[in-house]
């Protein structure tokens, strides 16, 4: 296949004849004009085929292209101010891959679509020009989480995707048949990450986590992504600056790279532009002191709801950081604050505008004695954590971690209403095709 140009290169090329390949993304005629406008991924630029520049058969091609149809270009590049990208292409031959049958078109239009009908046409949905901007805003905040962390000096170590035990609790696994035994889809890479960390100091994870909670929510999916970093001889306060330096950094990385896609989903940039160090960080005790002002009946020892978390989120400009939760409401693996042993040594990072938690972290139980008692009043068996207690027998030292969901983050920065529209393929209640 011969050698091709990529929308986002043509500039590069104006005055020379290049080839574009890409899908049919709308066309319009006036006669003896055709306009078409090609996207390839890239980027979206018009080609202009006049009748008395390309054979019958060009213009006749060109007549019947359809949405969507997969199609070569090839022709002049041309600068001009009054195209959206500065340039248009002066058509000069077309090749057609497919064209989408008239009897059979392009089942997204236009018109307004409800969501479920979105949903079960997802694999065509994500050409949309709203679906390809969030996804490019995705692509550069796992780039900038990655670089961020690589450039601390942090090692990538893969966790298991199939675990014999819970991490987050019992209620929210997926069991799956492992042979002639069972074993779970996992709900995080931490403890793993404990055990690496005290090889290689400061380690991060990356990949799919699963929840099986029968949640219906606008935060809520059964698979995502999260990023969680895992720090030897680290508290909790180290975690809070840790954090709070990577989301900066991620936020001014996307304003820099991809401030056309976020336009293109109408965000209000200045929102995003007040997100600098330091954040607030405020306790549990403050933050329920502060929803009890604003009318909430929560009590001291609750658990934060969305609700709640938005509420408290709204109350800030930028990401507000909730620390030293009731231990009786977080995992069994955080440690105990010494000086208030019925708080835990954690912190939840919520973000602006009440999109609510984004991050969830803490310092963790260095303690054989207390760990082990803490699987057994969380009901945990004991044979499937040996290897966990294990790191407290030989070396233990402080440590503490975190994690980000990176669809929560998709969701916060991109503005959006619901996460679903954050991953190519959402998995949710109900929700397992395409």
């Amino acid at each position: 296949m011969m050698k091709h140009t990529y929308i986002e290169d043509v500039g590069k090329h104006v005055g020379q004849e290049v080839t574009l390949r890409g899908w049919v993304h709308n066309k319009r005629s006036s006669g003896k004009i055709q306009f078409l406008i090609l996207r390839d991924g890239t980027g979206y630029i018009q080609g202009v085929i006049a009748k008395n520049a390309v054979p019958p058969e060009v213009f006749a091609d060109g007549d019947s292209l359809t949405h969507e149809s997969s199609i070569e270009l090839t022709g002049k590049v041309r600068a001009d101010s009054r195209a959206p990208t500065g340039f248009e292409l002066d058509v000069t031959g077309l090749k057609i891959y497919q064209e989408v049958s008239k009897d059979e078109p392009f089942p997204i239009t236009p018109k307004e679509h409800g969501v479920e009908f979105l949903m079960d046409h997802r694999h065509l949905w994500i050409r949309s020009t709203r679906q390809r901007a969030i996804l490019k805003v995705r692509h550069e905040i796992i780039k900038a989480v990655r670089d961020f962390f690589d450039d601390d000096g942090f090692t990538l170590c893969d966790t298991p995707v199939l675990t014999p035990a819970a991490c987050e609790g019992t209620t929210t696994l997926f069991e799956v048949k492992y042979f002639e035994d069972k074993a779970f889809l996992t709900q995080s890479g931490q403890l793993y990450n404990e055990a690496t960390a005290e090889a290689l100091g400061k380690v991060y994870c990356f990949g799919p986590t699963f929840r099986a909670e029968k949640s219906k929510t606008r935060r809520h999916l059964t698979e995502f992504w999260m990023v969680e970093p895992e720090v030897a001889y680290a508290t909790v306060d180290d975690m809070m600056d840790l954090a709070e330096r990577m989301i900066t950094f991620v936020v001014q990385r996307c304003l820099e790279r991809r401030s056309n896609e976020l336009k293109a989903l109408e965000r209000d940039l200045s929102k995003l532009e007040k997100v600098s160090m330091p954040f607030p960080r405020i306790s549990y005790d403050e933050a329920v002191q502060l929803l009890q002002k604003l009318g909430s009946e929560i009590q001291w020892g609750g658990d934060f709801g969305g609700g709640d978390e938005t509420i408290i989120s709204q109350q800030f400009d930028k990401p507000v950081m909730v620390h030293r939760y009731p231990t009786a409401v977080k995992a069994f693996y955080m440690e105990p604050d010494p000086e208030r042993p019925e708080v835990a040594l954690c912190v939840d990072v919520l973000a602006p505008e009440g999109y609510g938690e984004i991050v969830g972290g803490g310092q963790r139980i260095s303690s054989y004695d207390l760990l082990a008692r803490r699987i057994k009043e969380h009901d945990l068996p004991r044979e499937a954590f040996e290897w966990y207690l294990d790191l407290r027998k030989f070396g233990s030292v402080p440590h503490a971690g975190f994690g980000m969901g990176i669809e929560r983050a998709v969701t916060w920065i991109c503005g959006l209403e619901h996460v679903r529209e954050t991953i190519p393929f959402p998995r949710m209640l109900y929700r397992l095709t395409p």
